[in-house]
């Protein structure tokens, strides 16, 4: 029988072409309003998971916008009682629920400085929407296991449609459509994932190591890992990996890579060769072909995904 966690993890392809059909047109005309606006900076509030996501909005912001992005520290809002001067940005607020506290102080700071925010939530009429000029609201059904997929998915694809309607580039738009499919066929290698899960699960530790766009998934599968089979699990990018941790690893150390097509392959295909002279258990998701003669473990994604969706893939 399958769990919460497998039904909800099988309804994200529906969900995410909902999402992209029912949201553009607020989404587009939000992004005319930001590029008006030209703010200077965004700051971005997020606890939890849905931290992540606020780090693959960095990225993107920062990247495809050019628009420089930092995560806010609510602890000095919640604890501190310090507000830094946001003049001149955007605030973001994400939040399943829409109720954490430490983002809402971050909300509420920017709104007492007259700073423009927007709220990316699951929940209507969340208190992160009272208080914010614009929301995004991702409509997913009650997510009813404790460790999210589909409204992390959608928090994501929320960040890919603000950063691809802002650039009003016409491939990103056109990237987007496809997102359902290419979800699809991540789902269709449920066997391949489970075979490595088994292989890894003879030990109480494991490390995801993956660069750029998908600094945000090492970080989101390390958590995930740690929620539901209590390991211990350690996001990292290969910059640092290479720098001083790497010599953690020993014959069948469980080690996860994720090496997609874009500007950092070369450097991950660097990482995996350091990594396989160690006699590390090495699993590699991927969407290239050339990386098969490193393991016998691979997660292959399809060849044709953007290195910008693929952290949602």
């Amino acid at each position: 029988m399958q769990s919460n966690f497998e039904k909800e993890i099988h309804q994200q392809p529906d969900i995410i072409r909902k999402l992209i059909a029912e949201q553009r047109p607020r989404i587009e005309k939000l992004a005319r309003q930001l590029r008006s606006y030209s703010p200077r900076f965004v700051s971005i509030a997020a606890r939890g998971t849905s931290d992540h996501a606020a780090i693959y909005a960095k990225y993107l912001f920062s990247g495809i916008n050019c628009i420089p992005t930092g995560l806010a520290i609510p602890s000095l809002h919640t604890l501190y009682r310090s507000h830094p001067d946001l003049s001149g940005g955007l605030v973001i607020g994400i939040s399943q629920s829409g109720q954490t506290p430490d983002v809402r102080a971050v909300m509420e700071s920017a709104q007492q400085q007259g700073v423009p925010t927007i709220s990316i939530t699951n929940t209507k009429d969340a208190p992160i929407s009272t208080i914010s000029d614009h929301t995004i609201l991702m409509d997913v059904d009650d997510e009813k296991s404790v460790a999210a997929s589909k409204t992390y998915t959608s928090q994501l694809t929320a960040v890919a449609m603000l950063a691809a309607y802002y650039s009003e580039d016409e491939q990103l738009i056109t990237d987007l459509e496809l997102l359902p499919e290419y979800m699809q066929a991540a789902l269709d290698q449920w066997s391949a994932a489970q075979a490595i899960s088994k292989s890894f699960a003879t030990k109480n530790h494991a490390v995801i190591v993956g660069r750029g766009f998908n600094y945000c998934t090492t970080h989101e599968i390390a958590l995930k890992i740690k929620e539901l089979s209590y390991m211990i699990a350690q996001p990292y990018s290969a910059a640092d990996f290479r720098h001083g941790p790497i010599a953690i690893l020993e014959p069948g150390f469980p080690v996860l890579t994720i090496a997609m097509r874009g500007k950092a392959l070369g450097d991950m295909e660097s990482m995996i060769d350091e990594i396989r002279w160690t006699d590390a258990n090495l699993a590699i998701m991927t969407n290239v072909n050339w990386l098969d003669h490193y393991s016998k473990n691979i997660i292959r994604l399809p060849e044709e995904l953007p290195d910008w969706l693929s952290p949602i893939v």
